[in-house]
């Protein structure tokens, strides 16, 4: 069983700023502008108190998942200590580090959405050779921080220049958290670190953010997206530089015929938002999400 529990009265209206105000103008016509994120009841909660000083956690869904600073953080197998704050993170030489966004307004420790689910699954797979957190669209202050300090041996966040250029680094997301990805990117790009990977799923473009432009310190990028809904995401993306990125495809999913259950979501997100939920929770496409990451652990 599900319950649902609305978080910001905004958050519609904002996400579909930009080319899809035809559709905020539909949810504010119904006044069903709000952000609804499904939680398992019953599901053990765990509150982590963290060192003096540091941010306010939030609370994590499984034991395994330690929130920091805002973050989930999804360490490998005896390694909760060593991420104990945000202070002390510090990637093993030569482990990926995979950062993912959530989506809308969702939290880092929801675990009903597959970015967050993705993170999970290929840190248990991969427990010393991959670093995931996972994060808020909204945190990216965190998510940078966290990647410098994860580049630097020293973890405190003032990685060298051979630091910078070993950085083996893959970011993903889905609507917003896929337009925050490229915004990432980005900032990476104007302090020299290089990423493998960048992973678009039905990206919705943030307010000052272009989705569109892959920087040329990525290597490579994917896109996928679905065209049928009101809110859906952009159909194509293209590098800056393409003799120092390659595009590997712009994916389109098509739900008419092959509908994706969206149990647990609400029924105006299954009635104006249908095709954007659908991709969010298609196994297929996060699958081969999934697969891209672990090739680059290859």
């Amino acid at each position: 069983m599900l319950r649902f529990r609305v978080e910001n009265p905004l958050l519609m209206s904002c996400e579909m700023r930009s080319s899809r105000t035809r559709c905020a103008a539909v949810l504010l016509a119904f006044g069903l502008c709000c952000t609804v994120v499904a939680q398992p009841v019953g599901a053990p909660q765990e509150v982590l108190v963290p060192p003096p000083g540091t941010p306010p956690v939030v609370r994590a869904v499984l034991p395994e998942a330690l929130a920091v600073a805002g973050r989930m953080v999804l360490p490998g197998e005896g390694e909760v200590g060593r991420v104990a704050s945000a202070q002390k993170l510090s990637a093993l030489p030569g482990q990926l580090i995979v950062i993912g966004f959530m989506g809308g307004n969702v939290r880092a420790d929801n675990l009903v959405h597959r970015e967050a689910l993705v993170a999970k699954e290929l840190q248990q797979s991969y427990p010393l050779g991959l670093h995931a957190a996972v994060f808020a669209n909204s945190d990216w202050k965190n998510a940078l921080r966290t990647v410098l300090q994860l580049l630097d041996a020293s973890g405190k966040g003032r990685p060298s220049a051979d630091e910078k250029k070993a950085a083996r680094i893959v970011i993903y997301g889905h609507s917003w958290g896929a337009s925050e990805t490229v915004t990432l990117a980005r900032r990476l790009n104007q302090l020299g670190i290089p990423v493998l990977l960048t992973i678009q799923v039905d990206s919705v473009e943030k307010l000052n953010e272009n989705d569109g432009s892959i920087p040329p310190n990525v290597r490579e990028a994917v896109n996928f997206y679905e065209s049928e809904g009101l809110l859906h995401g952009r159909s194509l993306i293209a590098a800056m530089d393409p003799k120092q990125t390659t595009i590997l495809g712009n994916f389109v999913s098509s739900y008419r015929e092959h509908p994706v259950s969206c149990a647990g979501y609400p029924w105006f997100a299954r009635a104006f938002m249908k095709a954007h939920i659908e991709i969010e929770n298609d196994p297929t496409v996060w699958s081969r999400v999934e697969d891209l990451i672990r090739k680059q652990m290859s």
